[in-house]
């Protein structure tokens, strides 16, 4: 088998593929590694290569799966870390120079249960400095670069995951999302990506900054291997007091049952947000397509509230609080973007953080009410399609179908299921005129994660998006 053709193969496609002997996972880890020393220069994707111990645990598998082993269901499946997560004796920085040369000495749980499941770990991949903003960069590494347009940015947090499977560079990352970082980068790079329900993939070690708005999840070039990555990573553990219970759901065996019947609700801007008019003309479009899906569909104007300011806010607070040890420190070598936002950090007060509980509670209270109604939300996933990466750090979009915005209103969509908790996924639905991908969300019930999978097979299997590739 041709190893480009390798190189764009599902996980679930490698598997199959290795039972039957058609190919070894040392050929596919080969061929993978191969398409990312081609391409990984100029996107800058992933920034700690694991060759030698990835080489090891293909030839483990080949073995295994020769002697007819029972293998784990990600044997030989090449797959990125974020550089966020504790990766047992691999250079963990968060990007941040505070942690250059940071190794840890244990995995976290999601990286203990992949390697268990057998999963060939290639590198660790380039997010933002502790993953503060949706835009890849950072003193140690630099830029993520899109691979759709090498002048754009990847999105983040999770840039370098998206980047490196849009680019072919492993069928299925590992990214987390406190604010929208899987499903931003997801939605940019055109690829798949799931934000699970909170809990639901414990988070141990964390960073405590991002307590209680952090899902770790997929990215993947397919729904049925993000459904295979969550049924491999989701379950409780004692050291994540947040982690939930099992339920006994399997995400692969249903995640093709379909949604017919399913009510849905589509806002194009949430009842507040500026949104580019392609982007709204191209999700509107997606949206209503779930007609085709035997679903009854309906635009609403929710009254929701915007919480940007607060977002913000308690960013700005809990990595001050985080780092306060080391504040002085850090300042000397911290991101040049931070220093504007923590800034703020003065002025705060604790009634500033307490009063973000009593917003998010409002928030939950009107959120009830559309799942009373509705089985799933529609959305864009971002109100602009990727933007340019800036010379000396992001410039974002300071204005929206003509409309002021502030730093953050370009992504008004995602961190408000940040807060209630709920899954939330990005389904590659289009492109704009200049050839970029543009994401809709689909938002379920809380705990309702198989549904999102459901609808987002349902959605992929009618309108299929793996065979458009970058122009790398």
């Amino acid at each position: 088998m041709a190893d480009e053709k390798i190189c764009w193969m599902s996980a679930l496609e490698l598997t199959e593929a290795y039972a039957k002997g058609k190919i070894s996972p040392v050929d596919a880890l080969e061929a993978i590694l191969e398409r990312a020393k081609r391409y990984n220069p100029e996107l800058n994707a992933i920034v700690t290569p694991t060759e030698t111990d990835a080489r090891a645990t293909a030839r483990k598998a080949e073995r295994d799966i020769k002697a007819g082993k029972k293998v784990g269901p990600l044997s030989g499946v090449p797959i990125t870390i974020k550089d966020l997560v504790w990766t047992k004796g691999v250079r963990t920085t968060f990007g941040s120079k505070l942690y250059e040369n940071f190794v840890p000495d244990e995995d976290a749980v999601l990286v203990e249960r992949l390697k268990n499941a057998g999963a060939v770990i290639i590198g660790k991949t380039n997010v933002p400095e502790f993953g503060l903003i949706a835009y890849t960069d950072n003193l140690i590494f630099g830029p993520t670069h899109n691979p759709w347009d090498k002048t754009k940015t990847s999105g983040g947090s999770s840039g370098g995951a998206a980047a490196a499977v849009a680019a072919g560079m492993g069928p299925i990352a590992h990214g987390n999302d406190g604010g929208g970082s899987i499903r931003i980068p997801a939605s940019f790079c055109g690829v798949y990506g799931i934000k699970p329900s909170f809990g639901r993939v414990p988070d141990y070690p964390g960073l405590t900054m991002w307590e209680t708005m952090n899902s770790d999840g997929p990215i993947t070039r397919t729904v049925s291997d993000a459904a295979l990555m969550l049924d491999v990573m989701s379950g409780p553990d004692e050291r994540d007091r947040f982690s939930l219970p099992v339920t006994g759901e399997h995400y692969l065996e249903n995640v093709g049952k379909g949604v017919a019947g399913a009510k849905v609700a589509y806002t194009p801007n949430l009842g507040y947000a500026a949104v580019d008019v392609d982007v709204e003309n191209i999700t509107r479009k997606a949206a209503f397509a779930f007609e085709m899906l035997e679903c009854e569909v309906t635009e609403i104007k929710p009254d929701l509230i915007n919480m940007e300011n607060d977002l913000i806010t308690s960013i700005v607070a809990k990595t001050v609080t985080t780092n306060a040890k080391r504040f002085e420190e850090w300042k000397k070598i911290l991101y040049p973007y931070y220093s504007s936002f923590l800034a703020l950090e003065p002025s705060l007060k604790s009634r500033d953080i307490v009063q973000i509980e009593y917003k998010r509670e409002e928030l939950w209270k009107k959120m009830r009410k559309i799942f009373g109604q509705y089985d799933f939300l529609l959305t864009p996933v971002t109100a602009v399609a990727a933007f340019e990466i800036g010379k000396s750090g992001p410039v974002f979009p300071s204005k929206i179908a003509g409309r002021g915005v502030g730093p953050i209103g370009w992504m008004p969509f995602t961190y408000p299921f940040n807060f209630t908790g709920q899954p939330a996924a990005s389904i590659p639905c289009g492109f704009t005129a200049r050839g970029l991908p543009i994401g809709l969300q689909v938002v379920g019930r809380r705990y309702d994660d198989l549904g999102v999978l459901k609808a987002s097979r349902a959605y992929e299997k009618r309108f299929p998006w793996q065979g458009k590739k970058p122009p790398l």
